[in-house]
């Protein structure tokens, strides 16, 4: 009985530590890792963020970029991270939903190695090309792509990620093959994309529409199911000719797992409200970004139901990329 008794005393005074540390939360840097390289939808979303989670909880932010295997090095790093709020990870549809099914030797589990905190944004995939195609719109790119079958260079931001599989998916679709060109991140990528070293993407609109504003890319078609508010006048490729097409990227936060519940909740309270002012609001919808209220356990059934979802068109596309 006394051994019970001092069990039952030892978890009662962890649980006290517990909500204690919690309590005291923060008292010192948080840094939010970025799983890719600078100028992409990551890097902009995070260090967008960083301004106001510095100001709401007392603490400097530092944003970390830890590119490297599709945004996995960095994950794998937050997932291996103390699960005491300090160290968090800002994760795309890349590293929590689409890894999983294209890399064999993945070092994490996207489900259990996370504790979800808040999905910041979701930005419908464009399809651009350089100034230099002929092609107005989609139908008309799938006709110069078929007469000329190895004029087309496909820049990806990461093999196997969002935009690659977006490539991957429309091709199928239309019976065209074009040359996948690797890059290490969307900022790269875009780069070499207005250099014309690269002639048609997917990308996140967040990072790319600046592009097409300033005429260096031109805007084909959007991926959502249907079409974007802030930009109406851009078709969406499933009125292009491919019913159903439907891609995006989203970002959200996740810390490591076993990160206490009330630090979570601190956090995703704190981001939802910067993500509600009206100033990061507005920024978000002329970028083409959307904000989606949800609860920390809901962006985790989200993540499960992404991750199932890609699985199937990847076995599907029967691509492989280990």
């Amino acid at each position: 009985m006394k051994l019970l008794h001092r069990s039952l005393a030892a978890i009662a005074a962890l649980a006290f530590a517990t909500a204690a540390f919690a309590q005291a939360w923060p008292a010192k840097t948080i840094k939010i890792i970025v799983p890719y390289p600078p100028g992409g939808t990551s890097d902009i979303l995070a260090r967008a963020l960083g301004p106001g989670i510095t100001a709401a909880l007392g603490q400097p932010v530092i944003i970390e970029n830890k590119p490297g295997a599709t945004g996995n090095v960095g994950a794998d790093f937050v997932a291996k991270s103390p699960p005491d709020g300090y160290t968090l990870l800002l994760a795309d549809i890349g590293s929590l939903a689409i890894s999983p099914s294209v890399f064999t030797n993945l070092p994490f589990d996207p489900v259990k190695d996370f504790t979800p905190v808040v999905m910041v944004a979701y930005s419908p995939h464009l399809l651009v090309v350089h100034p230099s195609v002929p092609a107005k719109d989609a139908k008309e790119l799938v006709a110069l792509a078929k007469a000329k079958p190895d004029s087309f260079n496909f820049a990806v931001s990461g093999i196997g990620g969002a935009n690659h599989l977006a490539g991957i998916d429309f091709a199928q679709r239309a019976g065209l093959k074009w040359t996948y060109i690797p890059y290490k991140g969307g900022a790269q990528a875009l780069t070499d994309m207005v250099g014309g070293q690269a002639n048609v993407m997917f990308n996140g609109m967040l990072a790319t529409y600046p592009f097409v504003k300033d005429g260096k890319l031109k805007v084909l078609a959007i991926s959502s199911a249907k079409r974007f508010s802030t930009a109406p006048e851009i078709p969406t490729v499933a009125e292009s000719g491919m019913p159903g097409f439907e891609t995006g990227s989203w970002q959200g936060i996740v810390a490591p797992a076993g990160t206490a519940p009330d630090i979570v909740n601190k956090l995703h309270s704190t981001v939802m409200a910067i993500l509600g002012t009206a100033e990061l609001k507005d920024r978000l919808d002329k970028a083409g970004a959307e904000v989606r209220a949800q609860s920390p356990a809901e962006f985790g059934t989200f993540i499960r139901s992404e991750k199932d979802r890609w699985a199937k068109v990847v076995k599907e596309s029967g691509a492989k990329f280990d």
